[in-house]
């Protein structure tokens, strides 16, 4: 295991800047080549997610409202508790500011890949609706960019595992109920399997029920988990309220730290928040526009706009307001630890000594959401591999994972991922930025015909 973690390891620096160029690099390029038209219907997006524009006659398998729940499901999540401690605790402060940039820029990816996922769907009698990156990478570019799909499939497999979730909340569970002495009786490592077998169980209650059984279990725990999550933050920063505009600040000017600058650490900043945001939100990686592509709707770029969403929920809203906490509360400077405990330290500070069983009980609930949605999309990369339906067989071997991941190492695990993730970049941006005139054109005369409604409406 050692020599495995210490190859991974080597890999990351190539990784970090293959994230860097594909997802800002390549979101950026589709900024501007979409003259920020997605941005500007943001509103719109809004109305089409409440149901406004929903017609029960369009093709899909589930509501604009569900895919986007299942989605964000699977990205808030631990990577928004966690996640943004661990960037705080490596980078300090001024990494939240890149999370942002990232974030903003990730709404463009989210708008096209999960555009292209609806425009490039198939639709087969056996499996129901095919779509993904896989899908709109054979059928947009042609059966030679096949490889490309495989590729992207193969790195899925292991970046859709959701070991990442499974390591934080069993260190959540540990940090929260390790002083009880009966707990401590039965050792650590012990408690770690135990929680990784029942995180096991209850995900296997309802991975083996497919995709209309997760949205339906994510569209009833994903507004609850939020709104517990966002009250209790909401809290925190009351009794801190003297503390936030000074917090906001700190990440401005420790984001153009000129001493990080000189040292060397700026750009080693900046690319430690593009890996933590893509982490949270996932743009650019193509796990998003396997459940939009699944959505009820004639038009591509309706979902789009949908999707688009996505990256302003997860981070610049939930990611700005743990890291306001964390920094508020002045955990940041507590933790010798990386990962969430500098989450459990800022809860328990602020909430009375009791806020770290609260956050246990919320991290229950994301841990939970993000366990059911990841399965759905390794099971549809090895579907794709091996051109027949594999959900069973990925499903248990999704199920072990988590068991083991209860255990692993922190390290081992992120670097794990932030590596799978860094290669299903490659394939989707190149075939993202590839298909975009596409998608563009089909935005213009879109919103051409929105103009040409209000215009005879009025």
């Amino acid at each position: 295991m050692k020599t495995i973690s210490d190859a991974i390891s080597a890999l990351i620096p190539y990784a970090e800047w293959i994230m860097l160029i594909f997802v800002v690099g390549g979101g950026l390029y589709l900024a501007i080549h979409s003259r920020l038209l997605p941005y500007r219907y943001f509103r719109h997006a809004i109305n089409i997610t409440r149901g406004k524009y929903d017609d029960p006659n369009d093709p899909g398998e589930v509501i604009h409202i569900q895919a986007l729940s299942a989605a964000v499901a699977a990205t808030v999540g631990l990577g928004n508790i966690s996640g943004v401690a661990i960037a705080i605790y490596k980078g300090g402060p001024g990494v939240i500011f890149w999370i942002w940039i990232t974030a903003i820029i990730g709404m463009c990816v989210k708008f096209y890949s999960c555009s292209l996922a609806v425009m490039y769907r198939e639709n087969d009698e056996e499996k129901g609706i095919l779509s993904g990156p896989m899908h709109y990478i054979t059928l947009g570019i042609g059966k030679k960019a096949r490889p490309l799909a495989v590729f992207f499939c193969v790195a899925g497999l292991i970046g859709f595992l959701a070991v990442f979730t499974t390591n934080q909340f069993t260190q959540t569970f540990m940090n929260v109920v390790k002083p009880d002495s009966t707990i401590a009786s039965i050792g650590d490592a012990n408690w770690k399997w135990i929680v990784g077998l029942c995180c096991a169980g209850a995900t296997s209650f309802v991975v083996f029920g497919g995709l209309k059984k997760i949205t339906k279990v994510t569209t009833a725990i994903v507004p609850f988990m939020v709104m517990l999550y966002l009250i209790a933050v909401l809290i925190i920063m009351a009794f801190n309220v003297d503390k936030i505009l000074p917090s906001l600040q700190l990440i401005i000017t420790e984001a153009f730290n000129l001493n990080t600058m000189i040292q060397g650490g700026f750009w080693g900043m900046v690319i430690l928040g593009v890996r933590r945001a893509v982490f949270s939100n996932e743009s650019g990686l193509g796990s998003a526009p396997m459940y939009h592509g699944q959505s009820k709707t004639d038009e591509p770029v309706k979902e789009g706009l949908v999707a688009m969403l996505g990256p302003f929920i997860d981070t610049i809203v939930v990611c700005t307001l743990t890291a306001i906490v964390i920094i508020s509360s002045g955990a940041y400077l507590e933790a010798e630890s990386n990962g969430i405990l500098m989450t459990l330290i800022a809860f328990k500070k602020s909430l009375f000594g009791y806020g770290d069983v609260l956050l246990m009980i919320i991290v229950s609930s994301f841990a939970l959401s993000t366990m059911f949605t990841y399965s759905y999309y390794g099971t549809k990369c090895l579907s794709f591999l091996f051109k027949t339906n594999m959900s069973k067989a990925y499903n248990i071997f999704y199920v072990i994972t988590i068991i083991w991941a209860a255990g692993a190492s922190v390290d081992f695990v992120l670097n794990l991922i932030d590596l799978s993730y860094a290669l299903m970049c490659i394939p989707n941006m190149i075939a993202v930025i590839y298909l975009a005139p596409r998608i563009t054109k089909r935005m213009k005369a879109y919103t051409n015909t929105l103009r040409q409604n209000k215009v005879r409406a009025s």
